[in-house]
């Protein structure tokens, strides 16, 4: 009767699947870009000049992005100055080519490429959800 209760002897069973990754330590620059293509999603990102000013100047935002290579530089003096009144943090970029990508000014082609990117001198980030990538942002702001 032992032999027909179960059997121990191990068959050959399948392998383990791999453990998924742990997710490697964003960088500052990737943890922004998840964020602004998380606030793209949520709708909760406004672009331009006009629309950030205004959106500063009524406290709705949490954190504004500008970029360096901005044609106009009193217009970076503007959102710089705003934030500094209104004690909002604010983000510089190297190239505003790349944060009109990020703001999702661009076309997605079907590899998955950016076309007709759009050039972005700033954009004001309003509402988001939570994330990794946020906590990552808001331990930069504090240092």
């Amino acid at each position: 009767m032992a032999d027909t209760a179960m059997d121990t002897t191990p068959e050959t069973a399948p392998a383990p699947a791999a453990a998924p990754e742990p997710p490697k330590e964003l960088s500052s620059e990737e943890a922004l870009r998840v964020v602004l293509r998380d606030a793209v999603h949520a709708d909760g990102i406004v672009r331009g000049l006009r629309e950030v000013a205004k959106a500063i100047s009524r406290g709705e935002t949490i954190f504004a992005v500008v970029a360096n290579d901005c044609d106009e530089k009193s217009m970076t003096k503007l959102i710089e100055a705003l934030c500094a009144e209104r004690k909002v943090p604010l983000i510089t970029v190297d190239n505003k080519k790349q944060l009109g990508e990020w703001a999702g000014l661009c076309k997605i082609d079907k590899d998955g490429n950016p076309r007709k990117i759009v050039k972005c001198s700033c954009i004001a980030v309003k509402e988001l959800p939570r994330s990794s990538a946020l906590d990552k942002l808001k331990s930069g702001f504090k240092a």
